[in-house]
């Protein structure tokens, strides 16, 4: 009965890995792929690399404090730490269902919290602690790149060129010893473009690693079934499986989440949005990949869309309609001043206020609901 019930919690572990790979890639190299910098097989190996990179260093925090912090080790028990998963195995299926992004992290926290309050050993420091990062970081991510998107985003816009040329990047010299060298209308900043390009997605893979690995194996690596490195390895192994397979559907999926915006646009995004990741999971707080960049991309498209008005009438709320029009502004040279009319910003292509809300409705109802019929599990049996 151990033996299977050990083989069942592997699975769900394995299975919630699976999910994580064939969603966070698209995340992280959408943009990369969609510019046809790399290709979706490369796509897939470096997210496999970079994710196990970033669950096997900065992670390993995530998996202790979802392991043993916010309720005791010895609550972990095979069946709970089984019960746990399958809790954030139905918020992945409820969330590909209604087609919204759900936060792992947050429902796998609220599944462990119900089982803290149940047996009377939630931790509520740690517990205060991880909430109160899951509402501070948010925030901090949209004014960030409300900041950027004001004052940085157009110079960054008029000065950089995120374009392909026709025909390979880099070309070999096969006539003597082989020397590499710029393609046939390759440029320096391209070539730097591309490197920052994939450089950026490999971010953010790691991030993703860093972050999401706990997600699938901290509650068996809690109970003693699995070594924190072997449960990494599985972790990345399954991250790795959903990038070669599933994630070909997101990485084709152009109008969805980062990949619809305009490259410079995702790059930023990207760029903040894994640092603040990378900084929650270095000091051992699970937090939300999907939500993170949600708010950088409101941020950004806010910045820019307002700098039409002066700051204290956008405050005010005299600003313009959001837009990712707004975004894929190009401005050209000449930068306007802020507070100027400018012809570039018009509202098109709005984001849905009702959209905007249905997803922040999932990712508060998800790890809500996973808490309550956890709590409901392990008040009603002693797993």
């Amino acid at each position: 009965m151990v033996e299977l019930l050990l083989l069942v919690g592997l699975g769900v572990a394995a299975f919630v890995g699976f999910n994580i790979g064939g969603s966070s890639t698209g995340v992280a190299f959408g943009p990369a792929v969609g510019s046809d910098v790399v290709s979706k097989l490369a796509a897939a190996g470096l997210m496999t690399a970079f994710a196990l990179l970033g669950g096997w260093t900065v992670g390993r925090e995530v998996i202790e404090t979802m392991g043993g912090r916010i309720v005791p080790r010895d609550e972990f028990t095979l069946a709970a730490s089984v019960g746990v998963l399958f809790f954030v195995g139905v918020a992945l299926l409820i969330s590909n269902a209604f087609g919204v992004p759900a936060s792992t992290s947050m429902t796998a926290v609220g599944a462990i919290a119900g089982l803290g309050v149940a047996t009377n050993t939630l931790n509520e420091a740690v517990m205060l602690e991880i909430v109160s990062w899951w509402i501070v970081a948010p925030v901090l991510a949209f004014w960030v790149c409300a900041v950027i998107g004001r004052y940085v985003y157009p110079y960054l816009d008029a000065r950089l060129a995120l374009d392909r040329s026709d025909g390979p990047l880099v070309t070999i010299d096969r006539s003597g010893v082989p020397t590499p060298a710029l393609g046939p209308g390759t440029t320096v900043r391209e070539l730097g473009t591309v490197l920052l390009v994939v450089g950026i997605a490999c971010y953010m893979a790691f991030s993703a690693g860093a972050s999401n690995v706990a997600n699938a194996v901290a509650p068996l690596v809690g109970s003693g079934v699995l070594s924190i490195d072997a449960g990494i390895l599985l972790a990345g192994g399954a991250i790795g499986v959903g990038a070669f397979t599933i994630a070909r559907r997101t990485l084709d999926t152009v109008g969805n989440d980062l990949t619809e915006l305009p490259l410079l646009a995702a790059l930023v995004v990207e760029t903040v949005s894994a640092t603040f990741i990378a900084f929650l999971s270095a000091i051992g707080i699970p937090a939300s990949l999907a939500v993170s960049a949600t708010m950088c991309i409101v941020g950004l498209g806010w910045g820019r869309a307002t700098r039409t008005v002066t700051l204290g009438e956008a405050v005010r709320g005299a600003s313009p309609e959001l837009s990712v029009n707004a975004l894929a502004a190009d401005p050209g040279d000449e930068v306007a001043p802020i507070g100027e009319p400018d012809d570039t910003l018009t509202a098109h292509e709005l984001f849905n206020p009702g959209t905007t809300g249905r997803i922040i409705f999932f990712w508060l109802l998800t790890p809500s609901v996973s808490a309550v019929t956890s709590y409901l599990l392990f008040s009603a049996v002693a797993l």
